[in-house]
Order: structure tokens, then sequence, then C-alpha cells
């Protein structure tokens, strides 16, 4: 029928993922081997990243488990908790009551006596506005200094998943990095097959002058 208005076209532009894929497998005078190269190719990665990532993930967190928790106990066998004497004033925070200064801890001198009866000094983190003689509980080493808490249970699986999940981070990104080369390699060589062709087709369609 004359003047019947033909149905509305989708608007050009770059088609998607699996239209490139589907193209690259059809056989068309314009499909290059390289084409199929690189489709089977990024299967290829994907399914590697796949099957290794996983079992990247449980090697690297079950080593870093067992780092963890002889670490955890040789830090229970090494360090205690102890009562601590200030024996200067503590900074007094610049807000009182507020939840800043409930966070906040201040670097001071205390004096402790460790499991052999010696008497000694170190630098320990505590509360705001506290005054010399006063006395909290600090963890200390066998010597006497003052040190962290050992490692708790669920320290050591937080840590553990943090290895593990950048494991499988790596392995992802190792793979894409790969694909990313050899894509970038091809696309090259199409380059330059497609300058060879060119320069013998040039001349025919030039009119001499």
């Amino acid at each position: 029928m004359a003047g019947e208005i033909p149905p509305a076209q989708p608007p050009p532009g770059r088609p998607p993922r699996r239209a490139l894929w589907r193209m690259r497998q059809r056989r068309t005078p314009l499909r290059r081997r390289t084409d199929v190269l690189q489709a089977w190719l990024g299967l290829g990665v994907l399914v590697v990243v796949l099957a290794v990532a996983p079992l990247a993930a449980f090697l690297v967190g079950d080593a870093a488990r067992g780092h963890y928790e002889d670490l955890a106990r040789h830090q229970s066998q090494t360090r205690y908790e102890t009562d601590a004497t200030l024996t200067e004033d503590a900074p007094r925070h610049p807000e009182p009551g507020s939840d800043e200064e409930k966070n906040t801890r201040y670097p001071v001198e205390v004096r402790v006596v460790t499991r052999e009866g010696r008497t000694r000094t170190t630098r320990a983190e505590v509360r705001p506005g506290l005054t010399a003689d006063n006395t909290v509980r600090i963890w200390i080493t066998a010597d006497g200094e003052a040190t962290d808490a050992p490692l708790t249970p669920e320290e050591v699986h937080s840590r553990t998943m943090g290895w593990a999940l950048l494991a499988a981070v790596g392995v992802a990104l190792t793979g894409a990095a790969s694909y990313a080369l050899a894509a970038l390699a091809l696309r090259r060589r199409n380059l330059s097959r497609w300058d060879t062709a060119w320069a013998e087709t040039a001349p025919r369609w030039t009119t001499p002058t």
C-alpha cells in the first residue's frame, strides 16, 4: 500500500556482547580466523578463571588460617593482661562527653610488674583525662612491653576470608588482563593485515592523472 509507514528500526549502535559472539561464530565471508580465535580465547579464559579462582581461594585461605591460628596461639602464650599504673596524666579530650572522646586513646607512660616480679615502665594507650596513679588493664609481653591483645577467633576468620577473597580476585584480574593482552595482539595483527591488503588494493582504486 502506497504511503505505508515502515516499522520503526532500532537505532544503530554497538551490538551487545552476545550478538558479537554469534557474529564471530557465524560462517560469513567477513568472519576472520582471528575473530573465531578471540571468541574461543575468551571462553577458555572464562572457564579457567571459574575453575582456578575457587581453588586458589581455598588454598590461600587455608594457608592464611593456619598462619593466623599459629600466630594467635603464640600470642596467647607470650602475652598476658595485667594492671598498669599511670605515672603521668593523660591529655584531656577537647570535646568531653562526646562519642569521639569515648573512642579516643592517648599514649602515656605506665608502670607494670612482670610475672617475674620486675617493675618497669612502658607506654600504653589509655582513655582521655585519666590522672597519674590511676590503674588500667593492659596487655604486655613477657618483657613488660605494652602490646595488643592476642588475635580472637573472629579476627582469625576475618583475615582468612580476606586473603581468600584477594586470591580469587587476583585470579580473575589475571585472566582479564591475559585476555585483554591477547585481544590487543589480535587487533594489531588485523590492522597490519588490513594495511597490507589496502596497499595491494589502493592502486586499483586510484585514477592516474
